[in-house]
């Protein structure tokens, strides 16, 4: 995950304005030794308009991006909604949905044209986020993704430009299509031959967050603030206070489950280092991360949810498995890998992991719907994206690839939507065609991206 700080991030805590007694800095940080962490949206303080607030002009919140994947397709008998707003009907795969479905665009009919004709899975998902055409063999050729456009953007806006994280560690060698392994491992790439470094373990997610380093990371970041927390407390609204006692106690909470997940990592690189090998190549848990998975999706969504809320990040992508994915689903009452269940996608249990991953992506959504922002929720300014690499695993078929959009982005989508593009013809149903829209709505403006030249009509 990278980290940078910019120069107005590293302000000094500074008092409020005799005019306006409760107004402060838009870069308000709470400060302690060797941490500053950055606060959610608060009344009392403009943190994302602007330096100082003129009457009663609204304060402007920041969009935010999240791309969230689930490698080899889903069921797509269940897959499926029709109807619009809250009288919008829900396949079963995404019930999971429907306390958000007036917040969300089902879209379906999308390709990556550039993932097809090329064989199963390395070539499928590599280029998910860029459309880009992938090269064969021992050298990687591919194009950067939207998340990472995105997290240009943004790096001189945000300490962390993007989150890239993952819950099933990478992969590495070749497939029989001669495509390498790690385009089935990473969605987020910087450019045309290097992917993001994507964490996977939930407490170095969270000290890059919070740049909570050294031998500081056994202390409590709450700790450390609590003289800054404590003043601000007394400067703030009584809703702001009661606001910001909620999101302490929601850093707390994250912050002790982060820390339980740290020893079990660190006993996982000392005995990697015993046995010669590198943590990546054990089995889980012996790799550190956590054995149930449930957790650890739990957590790397409340860490993303975290960054957006207190305007650390902007961006991330949050691979939930990989493609050709090993991951076991005992509390799904599933005996097969994910993988391998993905070759009887209709059944009864593929099902019942494709709703999984869906509530997964409505926990990250409802997360952020119960963050106060503005004029609204820190999801409705922000874009949340599920993708998977195909439609179908038993047929490897990727002539369309599962979509949801949830969030509205200040007002720049409408949602509550059953959006079909698959008979508008193969130019008008492009991925790359979204994700145009998708940046041009977040003030990132292209003539064209991957393999499209212009943005995706009706959205």
């Amino acid at each position: 995950m990278k980290t940078k700080m910019n120069s107005s991030q590293q302000k000094p805590f500074g008092p409020s304005t005799s005019s306006v007694p409760h107004r402060l800095s838009r870069r308000t940080l709470l400060r302690g030794t060797g941490v500053a962490m950055a606060l959610p949206w608060l009344e009392s303080i403009p943190v994302w308009g602007a330096e100082t607030v003129v009457g009663n002009d609204p304060v402007v919140s920041p969009k935010r991006f999240a791309a969230v994947f689930m490698g080899c397709g889903i069921n797509s008998d269940h897959w499926w909604a029709k109807g619009s707003g809250d009288q919008m009907e829900l396949g079963k795969s995404l019930q999971p949905m429907e306390p958000l479905k007036h917040k969300m665009n089902f879209i379906t009919g999308l390709f990556n044209e550039n993932a097809t004709g090329v064989g199963i899975h390395p070539g499928q998902t590599g280029n998910i986020l860029s459309g880009a055409s992938l090269q064969k063999g021992s050298e990687l050729r591919g194009g950067i993704s939207m998340d990472q456009m995105l997290a240009n953007h943004f790096q001189e806006q945000t300490a962390v430009p993007s989150m890239v994280l993952g819950c099933e560690q990478p992969v590495t060698g070749y497939h029989e299509t001669n495509f390498s392994m790690a385009y089935s491992s990473h969605i987020s790439w910087q450019n045309s031959t290097s992917p993001v470094p994507m964490e996977v373990y939930p407490s170095l997610a969270f000290d890059a967050l919070f740049d909570n380093h050294g031998s500081r990371r056994n202390e409590s970041i709450l700790d450390r603030v609590r003289e800054d927390a404590v003043s601000l407390s007394h400067r703030v609204s009584s809703a702001d206070k009661a606001k910001l006692e909620e999101y302490l106690s929601s850093v707390r909470e994250v912050e002790k489950r982060a820390a339980s997940m740290r020893a079990a990592r660190d006993k996982a690189a000392s005995r990697a280092k015993d046995h010669g090998k590198t943590i990546a190549m054990m089995k889980r848990p012996d790799d550190g991360l956590p054995e149930d998975i449930r957790e650890h999706m739990r957590l790397m969504c409340d860490i993303v949810a975290l960054g957006f809320q207190t305007d650390k990040s902007r961006v991330a992508t949050l691979l939930l498995n990989r493609d050709l994915s090993g991951l076991f689903y005992p509390f799904l009452d599933v005996q097969s890998t994910h993988h391998s269940a993905s070759h009887r996608d209709k059944s009864d249990e593929y099902e019942r992991i494709s709703r999984y991953y869906c509530s997964q992506y409505a926990y990250l959504a409802s997360k952020l719907d119960a963050m106060p922002e503005g004029d609204g929720t820190v999801l409705d300014h922000s874009c949340l994206l599920f993708i998977s690499s195909m439609w179908s695993g038993n047929a490897h078929d990727s002539n369309k690839v599962p979509v949801l959009l949830t969030g509205g982005l200040s007002g720049g989508l409408e949602t509550g939507r059953v959006l079909d593009y698959i008979d508008k013809g193969d130019e008008n149903r492009k991925l790359c065609s979204l994700y145009l829209s998708v940046m041009d709505r977040m003030d990132v403006k292209l003539d064209h991206f991957g393999d499209a030249e212009k943005q995706l009509a009706d959205l």
